[in-house]
């Protein structure tokens, strides 16, 4: 049975994480990747440490399965070529500051006219309209601007960047999203659409209670650590070796927590007996909770939990989310085997289907321009014409 997107193709222009991570989404739900890259240096990622036998593991993550061709945009023979490329292709994703495409000649006006079939995915810092579209963007400035730092962090310390890159990363995941539905639409009406998706705007996007709370108590919430702001317990807990996390969402889980911990007279607590007045006095509970916690070795803590199949876990650091039964399970922990890094460990596709057949390896990250001439020959470019865009630097 074929995947969903078999049978897609994807010309990516992309280049470093939020483009790449999307395309790497649509790759690993069938579609054909073909990365475009700059003649010489290629995606600026190939570069980004960590490195293994001068292999970029960065690079490796999220482009794993594509094909590479280089291709000089700025030269018209380029132009040319990526032309003849569009015609049979179903999508184009871009991650270049708004303006750049235009000005090379293929904004979403002119190749909606040329290639009404097209599919024009842009993912961008600020988004293609409003007063911020041409600033520079990273993830940082996403994450600060879409409000996610400000209720980051501890009580009265600095602002926090999340510890991954959540601004790029939400803002792939929301161009795979619309690509997929623009996909679907496209069946209907047989046109392609553009996608236009902003980092900071998928960062407002996923604000959750943050916006409502602001709303209702009319101050803007502050970092509370990791402690959830209306559900309490419900945070990390240190015991006699290490911390854990208890999660305990209503009243009732309430009174089987404090059975199992041997704490029954917590239960009949005035101070904490619905969840509203536990958030309230929360301060007077962790002081007991830590007490209680730290009588013990987290791996007593979890099994006495999960016996009583109370919400817990335990935090897991990279070392033991490689060697996780639950992660190897689902297939999330996958290999790369690379010529130059040998076998590479990475993350899994978390979209479980019955069309995809789960597969515990990945294709290989492709060579700067390994694909080239291949591209171009079906194309129609003969080995004289190859050979002088290879010589002129347009390839």
């Amino acid at each position: 049975m074929n995947k969903p997107l078999e049978g897609v193709k994807v010309l990516d222009l992309t280049r470093v994480l939020a483009g790449p991570f999307c395309t790497m989404i649509l790759q690993d739900l069938g579609a054909e990747v073909l990365k475009v890259e700059v003649p010489g240096t290629g995606d600026d990622s190939r570069s980004f440490g960590p490195f293994k036998d001068g292999r970029s593991l960065y690079f490796i993550s999220i482009n794993r399965g594509k094909r590479s061709m280089t291709l000089n945009l700025k030269d018209e023979r380029g132009k040319a070529v990526l032309r003849k490329l569009l015609a049979e292709y179903d999508v184009v994703v871009e991650n270049f500051r708004p303006g750049v495409m235009e000005k090379l000649g293929f904004g979403y006006e002119t190749l909606s006219e040329e290639f009404p079939h097209i599919i024009y995915a842009a993912s961008s810092g600020y988004g293609h309209s409003g007063p911020y579209s041409q600033r520079p963007a990273y993830d940082i400035l996403a994450q600060a601007g879409g409000g996610l730092m400000s209720v980051t962090g501890w009580p009265d310390g600095p602002p926090t960047r999340v510890g991954v890159s959540i601004g790029d990363i939400t803002a792939s995941l929301f161009t795979a999203i619309g690509i997929s539905s623009a996909l679907y639409q496209r069946t209907r009406t047989g046109r392609g659409q553009k996608v236009d998706v902003a980092m900071l705007d998928c960062q407002v996007a996923i604000l959750e209670n943050a916006l409502a709370r602001f709303q209702v108590e009319g101050k803007s919430p502050e970092p509370l650590g990791n402690r959830h702001p209306t559900i309490s317990p419900f945070q990390a807990y240190r015991c006699a070796d290490e911390y854990i996390v208890i999660a305990i969402g209503n009243d009732q889980l309430w009174q089987r927590f404090c059975a199992a911990i041997g704490e029954d007279a917590l239960a009949e607590d005035e101070r904490f007996t619905t969840n509203r007045l536990r958030t309230e006095n929360l301060a007077e509970l962790n002081e007991i909770l830590e007490g209680v916690f730290t009588t013990r070795p987290a791996d007593e803590w979890l099994s006495l939990l999960e016996d009583a199949g109370l919400p817990c876990s335990r935090i897991n650091d990279m070392e033991k989310i490689l060697d996780d039964p639950q992660v190897r399970a689902r297939n999330m922990i996958v290999d790369v085997e690379d010529a130059r890094a040998g076998v590479v460990r990475i993350a899994g596709n978390p979209i479980k289907m019955s069309t995809i057949p789960e597969e515990d390896k990945r294709p290989p990250v492709p060579d700067l321009g390994e694909h080239t001439e291949e591209v171009l020959r079906a194309l129609g470019y003969s080995t004289a014409e190859i050979r002088a865009l290879r010589e002129e630097g347009v390839i």
